[in-house]
């Protein structure tokens, strides 16, 4: 199986951020992207992106090949590394890659903090509280420019109700207002909501001034892990999708909107003989230092000094045919994580070798606090599958 690069030259979710940045008055470090000018958008009063999580882009084609969203669709952009949402939000809010913004897993090494944090809910991988209740400043420990402080034009994240104002959104919010909603139904009621909050009325004589709008919608990927990419529920809920969105553009006729709809990856799922289980590999976890870090799909390891040649041989001899092993300094080098300037912390988060497990296969290791956790759907590497996500672009 050929695998699929990230490709932050004109074709990837990076560069989508390029465009929508610059289409409201920003400027980008990357390219905008190739199939969507940046001139089409600026033209659009209400430009709004739709991240549904976990849609990649082959299997919508196969699972709603005459749904509204195939249809719409423009082509393919891939993800960035990792290709999870740990990584691929982060752009999202600031429009740079994991390179710039170094956020590169749902678990990262935080050296400052001296300990590995699942990022996205702001806690130690053991537990604990959160980053502002532990006296941290989310903003300052970041370090980011968000999205909506690079643009000219008004911004809006409607997000749902038990992230909304996590600190992790609060962080990238920028000058932003935040709706928050609870379920389907309601994101695009809140939406809506914004749209007329800018204009009595809609029409070419009551023009609105341009805006952007952020959206996520997180359940796809929930059903995903929990029960298969390919399960019935999954599907299902891909038509509760669209059914959705052709409501919302019926129901925003004539407000001069773009709807812009992507994801931050796609999954593939796993069966139980995939699972490469660290305990079943005590030699191997005794050369880290740390528990894996990144992702099951994408795991950087940290190793001791003494024990580097014992981790390469140990891999090379027991799990050659199951994972490939490459230093991580090498993985930065060549663009897998983006181009241009590193994050200042960004060595410190990738560890000495990234572990990526071939064909369908994770590699997990657990906390004494943690309970083995088994997902079908995964992502994170650099399958097809899982870096692929659609272009769709609908107007109102």
């Amino acid at each position: 199986m050929e695998l699929t690069r990230p490709d932050y030259q004109g074709g990837g979710i990076v560069n989508l951020m390029s465009s929508l940045i610059q289409a409201r008055g920003g400027r980008s470090a990357y390219p905008a992207l190739d199939r969507l000018p940046v001139a089409e958008l600026a033209q659009t009063t209400n430009l709004i992106l739709l991240v549904i999580d976990g849609l990649g882009a082959d299997w919508l084609a196969r699972h709603s090949p005459d749904g509204i969203l195939n249809r719409a669709r423009r082509g393919d952009i891939t993800s960035v590394f990792p290709s999870t949402t740990a990584a691929a939000i982060p752009t999202y809010l600031t429009g740079d890659a994991p390179l710039q913004h170094g956020l590169t897993g749902w678990h990262t090494y935080f050296r400052e903090l001296g300990c590995v944090m699942t990022v996205l809910p702001g806690v130690p991988r053991y537990g604990g509280v959160s980053y502002r209740r532990a006296g941290i400043d989310p903003v300052a420990l970041f370090g980011h420019t968000s999205v909506f402080d690079r643009i000219a034009t008004r911004g809006v994240i409607v997000s749902p109700h038990f992230i909304a104002r996590s600190d992790f959104n609060l962080a990238h919010r920028g000058r932003a207002e935040i709706l928050a909603f609870d379920g389907l139904q309601d994101l695009f009621r809140q939406t809506l909501r914004a749209l007329r909050s800018s204009t009595h009325r809609w029409g070419r004589r009551h023009r609105t001034e341009p805006q952007y709008l952020y959206l996520y919608w997180p359940q796809l990927d929930s059903i995903g892990h929990q029960q298969g990419m390919e399960s019935a529920a999954a599907v299902a809920h891909l038509a509760q999708i669209e059914a959705a969105i052709t409501d919302f553009l019926t129901a925003a006729a004539g407000s001069e909107t773009r709807l812009i709809v992507t994801a931050d990856h796609g999954q593939i799922d796993t069966t139980p003989t995939d699972s490469i289980d660290l305990s079943d590999h005590p030699e191997l976890a005794d050369c880290l230092l740390l528990p894996l870090c990144g992702e099951p799909r994408a795991a950087f390891c940290y190793v001791r000094a003494d024990r580097a040649s014992r981790f390469e041989n140990y891999c090379a001899q027991v799990l050659g045919d199951q994972v490939d092993l490459l230093p991580s300094r090498q993985l930065m080098e060549s663009g897998l994580f983006g181009t241009g300037t590193p994050h200042p912390r960004f060595l410190d988060r990738i560890g000495d070798y990234c572990l990526l497990p071939r064909d369908h296969r994770v590699i997990r290791d657990h906390l004494p606090s943690e309970e083995p956790h088994v997902q079908i759907g995964v992502h994170g590497g650099l399958h097809p599958a899982e870096m692929r996500v659609p272009l769709c672009v609908l107007t109102a």
